[in-house]
């Protein structure tokens, strides 16, 4: 296997730059895992379609915060780039900084006109810095009023409406990045789903910039996987264990939702509660323990996410889809279209 068995051609057009008006107007590809059979015909709203009842779809509950901060440098007023990565303790965060030559030990950062102060207090793996802030307040309601979202590098547009690149139903701070297979839901798609008899559960992985790392290693079994902080309690547990038990279909609602069961998940198939770190990374010849279908968006070229599904639908599969989906000109990455990786698609009431 190598990085570049899972590269494909994408024109630049294709990439979605905004989200659309509707979040659940956006097209969606079924495929079938087994046989690689595609349908293109349909929007997102159309999901509920191929849901059966006893079914529980699992979401990712967090929240994106604005995690980018431009400030200034005290002593010379040079523009610095900060972005929020993992709270630490003590008003200390890991970030990065742009740019970093310019930012050793010691240096101080001025934002929002004296708002919020920081000072670098540490060099870290990657040359991420350790960074202690300053302020008066609550340290939230200055990060919504000088932060901006931090949007993946391939989105050029400034983003009019921070609420956009977050679900409807984010509820955790400590994203740096939107588990955008959420993006599609409303709230109205989620109630008549619930009224089908579709159980919903919720976990929280605070999805890390780790999401856009290259896999710049020719073998990506030797690409190494950011840790991302994970909680699962006890009721979720139990309704998804449930699920199993009642020979109904777990669905995850995105990669990090999918990264968040198989991390939690024993041996045994047993899911089991509790929090932690997860660098799980799923390739071909994963054998999944408790994921059966899954809702995602389409991923980059050679990407640990294009990995990821192509371990539950089979390279080829993938790979075909995609081609398809470039030549119906599909919208591609974070605000784009959706793919639901089933075992059946054909709606659920034929």
């Amino acid at each position: 296997m190598k990085t570049s068995d899972f590269y494909y051609d994408l024109p630049k057009e294709l990439i979605a730059q905004d989200p659309l008006e509707d979040r659940s107007a956006s097209r969606l590809m079924l495929l079938d895992k087994k046989t690689g059979q595609t349908d293109s015909s349909c929007h997102f709203r159309d999901i509920i379609d191929y849901l059966n009842p006893g079914d529980t779809l699992v979401i990712n509950n967090t929240k994106v915060i604005p995690a980018r901060l431009i400030g200034v440098k005290e002593e010379t007023g040079a523009k610095i780039e900060v972005l929020l990565l993992t709270r630490k303790q003590n008003d200390i965060w890991e970030t990065l900084v742009k740019p970093g030559k310019k930012c050793r030990v010691g240096t101080r950062i001025d934002f929002g006109d004296g708002l919020l102060k920081a000072e670098i207090v540490d060099e870290v793996e990657d040359g991420n810095r350790l960074i202690h802030f300053e302020y008066d307040g609550i340290f939230e309601e200055i990060l919504d009023k000088l932060g901006q979202m931090p949007l993946p590098p391939y989105i050029r547009h400034q983003l009019k409406d921070k609420d956009r690149y977050n679900t409807v139903y984010a509820k955790h701070d400590g994203s740096a990045a939107a588990p955008t297979a959420g993006l599609h839901f409303t709230k109205d798609l989620l109630q008549q789903i619930k009224a089908k008899g579709v159980h919903i559960a919720e976990v929280t992985l605070h999805v890390g910039l780790g999401t856009f790392r290259p896999v710049k290693v020719d073998d990506p079994t030797q690409h190494h996987m950011h840790s991302e902080y994970y909680i699962v309690d006890e009721p979720t547990a139990e309704l998804i264990n449930n699920t199993r038990k009642n020979g109904k279909r777990v669905i995850s609602v995105g990669t990090t939702s999918c990264r968040t069961l198989e991390t939690a998940t024993g041996g045994d198939g047993i899911l089991k509660a509790g929090s932690g770190w997860t660098d799980i990374f799923i390739y071909p010849g994963y054998k999944f323990k408790m994921v059966d279908c899954l809702i995602t968006n389409f991923h980059l070229p050679e990407s640990t996410l294009v990995m990821l599904v192509s371990a539950l639908a089979g390279r080829e599969n993938i790979l075909n889809a995609y081609k398809q989906a470039v030549d119906e000109k599909f919208r591609f990455f974070s605000f784009g279209d959706a793919m639901f990786i089933t075992d059946n698609i054909h709606p659920a009431h034929e």
